[in-house]
């Protein structure tokens, strides 16, 4: 996969969680890994279409996700994964693919974005290969993001 279409996602990763969480979030080894199977693990997709193609899969550990959301939520304590918690998650994965998408658009690639989608069956996704960018949020916790294209 083309770094043109990874750079944007990783660039806005990092300017939506500090914007968000007021945490510098530190990228890990950009590479092409299989997702893990974790069992506790919410999955995020965001569909991309257009010029480049294919999705985005958000991979949160439940702890981290609880974490992300309090601290969304200035620190109200979340204590499981319920409809507003996955809400807010989708939000984030929705403001950082979105804000990619407009990266790309400046860049002459033409994008658009699907709603985010919680994936409830992970064996679409899970051992398969993708670009991943692991991103720890220090005290909060790591999870990864995970491209997956076709049509490039």
């Amino acid at each position: 996969m083309n770094v043109k279409y990874i750079n944007p996602f990783l660039a806005s990763s990092i300017h939506v969680i500090e914007a968000m969480m007021q945490v510098k979030p530190s990228v890990g080894q950009v590479a092409l890994r299989a997702v893990e199977n974790r069992g506790d693990s919410l999955l995020l997709k965001i569909g991309i279409l257009g010029q480049f193609q294919g999705d985005v899969v958000f991979s949160f550990p439940q702890r981290v996700a609880l974490r992300i959301v309090s601290v969304m939520m200035g620190g109200y304590p979340v204590s499981e994964l319920d409809e507003m918690c996955c809400s807010a998650i989708a939000e984030l994965g929705n403001m950082i693919s979105g804000n990619a998408s407009t990266m790309l658009y400046n860049e002459g690639i033409q994008v658009d974005i699907t709603p985010p989608d919680i994936v409830s069956d992970h064996s679409r996704y899970v051992q398969k290969k993708a670009i991943t960018i692991p991103l720890d949020l220090s005290d909060i916790g790591n999870f990864n993001i995970y491209m997956f294209a076709s049509g490039l």
